[in-house]
């Protein structure tokens, strides 16, 4: 099942995770952000791989801003970019068909155009990622990880000049 797999992944990563019954209706069924955590009712959860697009909302937020995070995120294109590329990375660190993250029911109907692309190689939400350190765009001679692969799972503190 795709939760054997994501909530020790994210476990491991450092984002918390509560079960509990969600009384109210949620963006996402029986997903909520809280507190910079994710919240599951498991009764209410149709797609599973959801959580992973949620978790990469935050993940690519800066650290001093993840406990904010609440609710219905209001993102901006390049953190919402940023958070599709981090969850299809994801779905492949852990050996989760990506297909469960971008299901035919999310992404405003576009989750098959997506996954077509992102196999092809033709990514986006890249550059934002490896701006903030937590992946390469290209290999070079640091030898650091070339995404889909990740340096960080999380978005590290900036670095200060």
């Amino acid at each position: 099942m795709p939760l054997d797999l994501i909530l020790p992944f994210l476990d491991q990563i450092g984002i918390a995770v509560s079960k509990r019954p969600l009384a109210a209706k949620t963006f996402l069924p029986g997903i909520l952000i809280e507190a910079g955590a994710l919240v599951i009712d498991r009764e209410k959860l149709k797609y599973p791989g959801d959580l992973l697009h949620e978790a990469g909302h935050i993940a690519v937020v800066p650290p001093s801003e993840r406990a904010s995070l609440s609710e219905n995120l209001q993102t901006g294109p390049a953190e919402e970019m940023a958070a599709i590329a981090w969850s299809y990375a994801a779905a492949l660190q852990i050996g989760l068909d990506p297909a469960i993250v971008f299901h035919e029911h999310g992404y405003k109907g576009g989750g098959a155009s997506i996954l077509e692309n992102f196999r092809a190689g033709r990514y986006f939400g890249v550059p934002f990622l490896a701006w903030v350190g937590m992946t390469r765009e290209r290999a070079d001679a640091s030898g650091e990880p070339v995404f889909p692969q990740m340096k960080a799972w999380l978005r590290p503190e900036p670095m200060m000049a």
